[in-house]
């Protein structure tokens, strides 16, 4: 039988406008970073957040999924998102969302749970740098404020009139995750280009 499998590499949904996002963050001399972080793993969980397999989970992956509306856990490359009371997204490293997908149906050892690969449907844009908290507000109704959203935080909400999830990194100087549907990426990505001439 023919190998029927794709030979060509995947595109990401930014590759078209990665060197204006380089030349942005170029032009504003350290203000604002802008980047494309293609291809990261995407897995949702929804499970029982007080049964057995939500213990099981976290021990298996080394990292607790977190039980505190809007808070993201991480532990080396993993990361961990609470999404609703029985529901998460683990982001991980390109490439590893076969191997996460199997430890967590292995650890639930049947258990109700439910885990979908959701790495194609959207991509995540890097914004970094001392000015990132104003680029995102002139497009975002949360409070941004460090003491309200500070490292460790995440939410579901509106960014440029685009739904995203968005995240605060809890590594120093590391700013936002904002994962955004790969169908709205362009458009997000030219609504955060034109917010950030500002800083150029």
């Amino acid at each position: 039988m023919a190998d029927t499998a794709p030979t060509t590499p995947p595109r990401s949904p930014l590759v078209r406008v990665a060197d204006r996002l380089a030349a942005a963050t170029r032009s504003s001399r350290g203000e604002i970073r802008l980047a494309e972080l293609p291809f990261l793993a995407q897995v949702n969980v929804r499970l029982d957040a007080k049964g057995a397999a939500a213990e099981a989970v976290g021990l298996t992956l080394g990292l607790p999924l977190p039980i505190q509306p809007n808070t993201a856990v991480r532990t080396g490359e993993l990361t961990a998102l609470w999404l609703g009371p029985d529901e998460w997204l683990l982001i991980g490293p390109p490439g590893s969302e076969r191997d996460l997908e199997r430890r967590i149906r292995q650890a639930a050892e049947g258990e109700p749970v439910s885990v979908t690969d959701v790495s194609a449907q959207r991509t995540t844009l890097l914004v970094t740098g001392p000015r990132a908290r104003d680029l995102l507000a002139h497009g975002c109704a949360l409070d941004l404020h460090p003491r309200v959203f500070g490292p460790g935080r995440c939410a579901q909400t509106t960014l440029g009139r685009t739904q995203v999830v968005l995240v605060a990194r809890d590594e120093p100087r590391a700013g936002f995750w904002v994962l955004v549907r790969s169908s709205f990426a362009g458009y997000l990505a030219e609504w955060l280009l034109d917010a950030a001439t500002e800083y150029v």
